[in-house]
């Protein structure tokens, strides 16, 4: 098949054209640095000649809340315009577990919208709502770091290597839209804190970490809101795992 990749150059979006080009497949990559833009439209339509479907893996990182909605609602429209004029089958869009539940989050505001938009869209769909990656506690406690101390949530979470969402993206693109796909995660539960803690560890990174809510994760994020429901699909790399493979780079 020929499938395009919204975001190509992103972490998940990076593992996915690797996943779908060892299948075989032609992979068209779709990037701002690469030409072509999600928010205007510019290089799409040439992009998507002959694309059977679209893997939507982009990112935003904005928190303000109106901001983020509209970011994400604008390259959603943008680009499922593009592939109903292109004849595109299939529109592959990566979600977060739990995304209904959070208020208060603009990242989650923002996902919200994208998948509204593509459930109401004219382009059959797939959404793939997955679990925080492996390396997400180490990230969050790095935005607030100072003089070796780290503010951090005390989420509980089921977290997912990062090829393996790739993996179940490139294998739901090669196949027939699916609606809502049940929700992906990785094989065990954390504590954000102590991954963060163990991850620092593994890297040889001393940071103090103090578990505290804030405005980005606040006390709606807490308990079993962010843990896959029943029926999910686990992921085999175990945390452990991962945290191995840091030790060893």
């Amino acid at each position: 098949m020929r499938i395009a990749i919204a975001g190509a150059t992103g972490n998940i979006g990076s593992l996915t054209v690797a996943a779908l080009e060892r299948g075989g497949h032609q992979v068209v990559p779709i990037s701002r640095s690469l030409g072509v833009d999600l928010t205007t439209g510019e290089g799409l339509d040439g992009a998507l000649a002959g694309v059977d479907a679209v893997v939507d893996a982009t990112n935003h990182t904005g928190t303000d809340r109106s901001e983020t909605v509209a970011y994400f609602g604008t390259t959603t429209r943008t680009l499922l315009a593009a592939e109903e004029r292109a004849g595109v089958r299939h529109h592959v869009l990566l979600s977060i577990v739990g995304v209904d539940a959070v208020d208060g989050n603009a990242h989650y505001a923002g996902k919200r919208e994208q998948e509204r938009l593509v459930a109401d869209g004219p382009v059959p769909w797939t959404i793939v709502r997955a679990t925080q990656f492996h390396d997400f506690a180490a990230m969050v406690a790095s935005w607030t770091e100072q003089d070796g101390v780290a503010a951090i949530a005390p989420l509980l979470v089921q977290p997912i290597a990062p090829a393996d969402v790739a993996d179940v993206l490139a294998e739901v693109a090669a196949g027939d839209p699916q609606g809502r796909y049940r929700d992906l995660a990785g094989p065990q539960t954390q504590d954000l804190v102590d991954m963060a803690r163990r991850t620092h560890a593994a890297r040889g990174k001393d940071v103090r970490l103090v578990p505290t809510w804030s405005g980005l994760f606040g006390p709606s994020m807490a308990g079993e809101v962010l843990l896959p429901g029943e029926g999910a699909r686990l992921a085999p790399t175990t945390f452990d795992s991962w945290l191995a493979e840091q030790r060893e780079a």
